[in-house]
């Protein structure tokens, strides 16, 4: 992996150990919105002309990127409204599975609605707890993030594929903003009916952009009921499209656009070279912080793991990462470190050394 302290101007002052909690602008990035806005600057109004041709491009870079056809890429400013929207769409008297203590922006807009709400545990036998819950509760839709934002455990996809394949009209939705932009994920094989995802975290997309990809199915199931004069006229956006009900208002091009550069980036970097690179990290931390009992048994005992940690720590640990500009986060009972593509090996020793 090429040395990124260029890319991203941060890790030449800091060493940047939180993506979980908010990824980094790059030089890419930056070039992209003085262009953008420079061109808003001189253009005025005829540069928003042409917003609906550039979204539609938009979409389609999220789309190939994550496998999906472009038509079922909707556009929405944050996670947490795309979700809404859909659970409006919903049947009103669904039985949804959530995890238990899983992310708020995916348990607390279920539970304010008048489902069926049961719960899975989330541990060490998490695809397991899960099995269970289908099997004998048989609910409608599996809502869950794919990776935890307190301590990093990430559900098994293969897992996911076959719970699919087991029970096909279980629809599964997942949130993946802890998850998009580490690994080559290919929707359109996975298990995982609708996938949702902020992109400021491991995308490096900034903030005011998100998606969720549907599979064609999905149509026949939910009926979102929101609209507006954005919801339709474009690429895309027939009349009465169903993408075009997550998207009522209009977007914003700076923000979008941003997307667009961060995806351009991630693909310049390669996403092969991206998984690599965090695979590494992510097992020697694992390694490390087992040896030094950091990590919570749960997480211990899992055989895959993301490259979020939860370590055992104070006040005084933190403070002092601090003092030796190591960023992280405080979650949960201790705290929270991340590793992401621009991190290294002298980065990981760095924070071992101060442990």
């Amino acid at each position: 992996m090429k040395n990124l302290k260029k890319e991203f101007p941060v890790t030449s002052q800091y060493i940047h150990l939180n993506t979980a909690g908010s990824g980094l602008m790059s030089e890419t990035v930056l070039d992209f919105r003085q262009e953008h806005d420079l061109d808003y600057l001189i253009q005025g109004s005829i540069l928003k002309d042409k917003q609906g041709a550039f979204l539609a491009k938009v979409r389609e870079t999220v789309g190939h990127f994550f496998h999906c056809e472009s038509e079922n890429v909707a556009l929405v400013p944050n996670f947490s409204l795309g979700l809404n929207i859909l659970l409006e769409g919903l049947p009103k008297k669904s039985k949804i599975l959530l995890l238990k203590d899983d992310y708020p922006s995916i348990n607390w807009p279920v539970t304010s609605r008048d489902f069926e709400v049961v719960f899975a545990d989330i541990d060490a036998n998490l695809e397991d707890n899960i099995l269970q819950q289908v099997e004998n509760e048989k609910p409608d839709v599996l809502c869950l993030s794919l990776v935890q934002y307190i301590n990093g455990i990430i559900i098994d996809l293969n897992f996911i594929k076959e719970l699919k394949a087991k029970f096909p009209q279980l629809l599964i939705i997942a949130d993946g903003t802890q998850f998009c932009g580490v690994s080559d994920f290919n929707f359109a094989t996975s298990g995982i009916d609708v996938l949702g995802a902020s992109a400021y975290k491991w995308l490096n997309a900034g903030y005011g952009n998100g998606f969720f990809l549907f599979k064609e199915s999905v149509k026949d199931l939910v009926k979102p009921r929101s609209i507006g004069f954005n919801s339709w006229g474009t690429k895309y956006k027939e009349e009465q499209s169903f993408i075009g009900k997550f998207e009522p208002g209009h977007l914003d091009t700076l923000a979008f656009g941003t997307l667009s550069a961060a995806i351009g980036l991630i693909k310049a970097v390669g996403i092969q070279n991206i998984e690599t690179q965090v695979n590494h990290l992510k097992s020697k931390a694992k390694e490390e912080f087992t040896a030094r009992d950091l990590l919570q048994s749960q997480v211990k005992n899992r055989t895959i793991h993301s490259s979020i940690f939860n370590i055992r720590g104070e006040e005084k640990l933190f403070n002092k990462l601090r003092e030796h500009k190591i960023i992280c986060s405080k979650r949960g009972a201790g705290i929270r470190i991340s590793f992401h593509y621009f991190n290294t090996e002298d980065d990981f020793n760095a924070l071992l050394k101060i442990i």
